[in-house]
């Protein structure tokens, strides 16, 4: 691992968002509020698609949501907590041109963003505490993709996938 890769959370400088998605279900509902917080201190306005309670919910109905505002140009990044954040990344990496990320700690944050263009954090309640989602959060946040032309390459590949599964979905063919 290089020194650059090591970087601490407190020597990042976060910009000013103009407005972040953020989502969870029942099971994020106990960290909603303190996610909340931190990313009002990073953007104009914060767009809660949530559920409002631990009343259970379904996770694709909330994700779905939340990748709306993605889809419809509101938002360019949107933050999706629920139990584990699995489920939510599931649901929203089957929407097309949506790339979605599990990040439980900095490296990998930086690292989606940089190298996979994320444009979705999905996050955990029962899996990390406010300071480490803190942390991962603003990583998220202060981290652009690479220039470099392998990882462009890469997200290009990508969407070349989410094409031609549409396109064989359409067809009534087996992909791949």
């Amino acid at each position: 691992m290089s020194k650059d890769e090591s970087r601490s959370p407190q020597q990042i400088t976060v910009p000013q968002w103009p407005a972040i998605g953020l989502a969870n279900d029942h099971a994020g509902f106990l960290l909603k509020d303190f996610v909340c917080k931190v990313l009002k201190q990073h953007c104009d306005e914060v767009i809660d698609v949530g559920a409002m309670s631990d009343s259970p919910v379904d996770f694709p109905d909330v994700t779905r949501r939340a990748i709306s505002l993605i889809k419809e140009d509101k938002v360019k990044r949107v933050i999706l907590v629920c139990g584990t954040g699995a489920g939510a990344c599931i649901a929203a990496n089957k929407i097309p041109g949506i790339r979605a990320a599990v990040c439980h700690d900095t490296f990998v944050a930086r690292q989606a963003v940089e190298h996979d263009d994320i444009n979705v954090l999905c996050i955990g309640a029962w899996i990390i505490g406010p300071q480490v989602a803190r942390d991962v959060i603003e990583t998220f946040l202060a981290s652009e993709f690479s220039t470099q032309e392998q990882f462009r390459r890469r997200v290009e590949k990508l969407r070349d996938l989410e094409h031609d599964a549409a396109k064989a979905l359409i067809e009534g063919r087996r992909f791949p």
